[in-house]
């Protein structure tokens, strides 16, 4: 890990980020594996998963670091009217305590905010403490049920300035993603190096 910068960068995922977004959740570790799904979750069901959360409604930030996908925050739909959503996050272990899910529950809710969202359910274990602070800093009111925490969010109005703060994140996102592609399809010995 000593190579890896620290910043890492952000972007959604499209689908042809299928494959990076299922090897990043089969990397997780059982603990957090269990921390992001509530349960255990093998590599079947991890597969399965990561194939088809691109195709329900979904949308889906990364955190990129020297090219791997070392976390990810989810928004997913929770209905037709589109007025309640959940978000969900998971950060590789060598990769927690940079401030990575703080920075992908900004992106989260920006676009939860901008899709006039009204409700963000992020469901954690009462063991997961992480989430449960991560979601207090962001203004979530905490309910316990069981062996379950629900922080609730009420993402704020969509504004002229959050569509546009939106809209130049995934313009340099689509070019970030634009020159990963080109440096995986490109030869690494094309200039000599």
């Amino acid at each position: 890990m000593m190579g890896h910068s620290r910043d890492g960068s952000i972007r959604k995922l499209w689908v042809a980020d299928t494959a990076a977004f299922r090897d990043h959740l089969l990397r997780l570790d059982p603990q957090t594996r269990r921390n992001r799904f509530g349960m255990s979750a093998g590599d079947d069901f991890i597969k399965r998963y990561a194939e088809n959360s691109f195709a329900l409604d979904t949308l889906i930030h990364g955190v990129f670091v020297g090219g791997d996908l070392v976390g990810v925050g989810e928004l997913r739909s929770l209905g037709k009217t589109h007025e309640d959503a959940e978000a969900a996050f998971s950060v590789e272990t060598d990769w927690q305590g940079r401030g990575f899910g703080s920075r992908l529950m900004e992106r989260v809710l920006l676009a939860a905010r901008n899709r006039r969202i009204e409700r963000l359910y992020m469901n954690c274990l009462a063991s997961n403490g992480n989430m449960q602070r991560l979601a207090r800093r962001h203004g979530a009111d905490l309910q316990y049920e069981g062996g379950d925490v629900v922080g609730i969010m009420v993402p704020e109005t969509p504004t002229p300035v959050s569509y546009l703060r939106e809209a130049v994140r995934d313009s340099y996102g689509w070019a970030s993603a634009m020159v990963d592609l080109q440096k995986r399809a490109l030869p690494t010995n094309l200039f000599g190096a």
